[in-house]
């Protein structure tokens, strides 16, 4: 059947899906492969929050108890901090700020989550703790201006629901959100702190205790933070990890379950931003860099931005060591690149996304249509991707009829198509052929950074009465991207093709 799209945008479409993504923790952001791979992330996608673990752990240094004439004292240092943050504008990106995990000077136990020990205990001292919040955002402020800060989101913990980030329980977590929900106003009112920051198979009864006891006690919140990953139980391998997936519609159920939870309440009509969302939790499964990924999370991107104000991808790049430094180049890193900047097939998927209209047409199951200001239509098609392990579709098929021009209009439309699938723009499976070296030589990463582009075709295609008939025939996991362009056909009245070749009459 074919689907006739509507001439008249119903919406706009939500960039929900840009408004922020993670990263590792933040101190490896003053690494040069890192560095780049953001640059060219902005340059072709261009998200504008970053959000990251670690701004507090010893890696970034700001923390420095120290004793003087037998006192204890703290100074506050930032040599770190102004360098990731100014690495950061500089690529037109801006932090999504993560409180935590707690310096090691300030804990108060000795549990620590990954391998660079991020420390997840109370502080010893909370007095101690609001200090070094409230350093550290009124060095923001002071050195990047009170506007600027006023738009960078502050979250207070990561996961505080799950033991191996908290290592306290809900009512801990609740007092540490009162103190640095305190501590972040009071450098100003006009500053953004949320969380709880839950990760996913939370019951609910933890958001709404913790929505009882901000009410409760009147403080501060602008807006409430969630997880959302979709795999199941894991199956250990050396230096990888396999699982089961669920339906992607999994993750878009999660993104809207906190509304749900907290109708009623006070946080009910608070912004709700997802920080961390993807397949699998785990930062060494395979299915993050394959072309099944980037058809699975399409419908996410395509419809999150429905339910949530922004869903933040974890993470935009492979550099990245929460279960140790990586061993080989592929080895099933959240990023959407890989180390020296090879493109994932989900990365593709994201620069289709940013290539899109923002006048919403319409949107099914396998495809999205939207228009630009200038006329040029965008249409994102997927082949269906099954989690359960089901041979991946091949000539899957959108039919669509495309408004093109004003109604009555005839010609035709120049259409550009990009696509990556298990043939195409599919760096992993590049590698696999290549026998999966480690550390690929610079010819071998040349290879593999062409192998990455997508396909890219083009046609002429007939437009009649203001519709363009088109048929998107989808190979296995494919994701492609159509813009229609109407044209004005500007030939010369001399040209004659038949004449290329010099023949023709005189």
């Amino acid at each position: 059947m074919r689907i006739v799209v509507p001439r008249q945008s119903t919406a706009q479409l939500p960039d929900a899906w840009r408004h922020c993504v993670g990263t590792g923790r933040l101190d490896l952001a003053l690494r040069r492969d890192y560095q780049e791979s953001l640059r060219l992330v902005q340059q072709e996608i261009g998200f504008r929050h970053i959000r990251g673990h670690g701004l507090l752990s010893d890696g970034m240094g700001i923390h420095r108890p120290y004793d003087h004439a037998g006192r204890r004292r703290v100074r506050h240092a930032f040599t770190y901090l102004d360098q990731v943050v100014d690495s950061y504008l500089e690529s037109g990106i801006a932090p999504f700020l993560e409180l935590g995990f707690m310096p090691s000077g300030l804990a108060s136990g000795e549990d620590t989550v990954f391998w660079w020990n991020g420390n997840v205990t109370p502080p010893h001292d909370e007095r101690e703790w609001a200090e070094l919040v409230r350093a550290v955002l009124g060095h923001l402020v002071d050195r990047y201006g009170l506007e600027q800060v006023r738009s960078w989101p502050v979250e207070v913990w990561n996961e505080p629901n799950l033991r191996g980030f908290w290592a306290a329980d809900q009512d801990a977590y609740h007092r540490l959100y009162e103190v640095t929900a305190l501590a972040v106003k009071e450098v100003d009112a006009g500053l953004q702190v949320g969380g709880p920051s839950l990760a996913p198979g939370y019951e609910e009864g933890w958001i709404q205790r913790f929505a009882e006891f901000v009410d409760s006690r009147d403080l501060p919140i602008d807006f409430v933070s969630r997880h959302a990953y979709s795999s199941g139980p894991e199956q250990i391998v050396p230096f990888g990890t396999h699982q089961t997936l669920m339906p992607a519609s999994a993750l878009l159920e999660q993104f809207a379950a906190p509304r749900r939870q907290l109708a009623g309440t006070g946080l009910a009509d608070l912004p709700l931003h997802i920080t961390e969302f993807n397949s699998s939790y785990r930062p060494d499964n395979p299915i993050h860099d394959t072309a099944f990924h980037a058809a699975y999370l399409a419908p996410v991107l395509a419809n999150g931005g429905d339910l949530a104000d922004s869903f933040s991808y974890w993470t935009f790049s492979d550099v990245f060591e929460e279960v140790g430094i990586p061993t080989a180049l592929f080895h099933g890193g959240f990023g959407l690149l890989t180390h020296r900047q090879i493109k994932k097939p989900t990365y593709h998927l994201y620069a289709f996304m940013a290539r899109m209209g923002d006048q919403l047409l319409a949107r099914g199951e396998d495809h999205l249509v939207t228009r630009h200001g200038d006329g040029r239509v965008t249409v994102l098609a997927w082949a269906p991707a099954d989690p359960a392990g089901g041979e991946p579709l091949d000539g899957h098929t959108v039919r669509l009829s495309l408004p093109v021009g004003a109604p009555e209009s005839h010609g035709s439309a120049f259409a550009l198509r990009r696509s990556v699938s298990e043939e195409a723009g599919n760096s992993w499976a590049a590698w696999s052929e290549m026998g999966r070296p480690p550390a690929p030589n610079d010819r071998q990463l040349d290879a593999l950074r062409e192998a990455a582009e997508p396909a890219r075709s083009h046609d002429g295609v007939p437009v009649s009465g203001g519709r363009a008939e088109v048929d998107l025939v989808l190979g296995r996991n494919e994701v492609t991207l159509l813009e229609l362009t109407p044209v004005v056909d500007e030939t010369p009245e001399w040209w004659d093709g038949g004449r290329l070749f010099g023949l023709g009459p005189e």
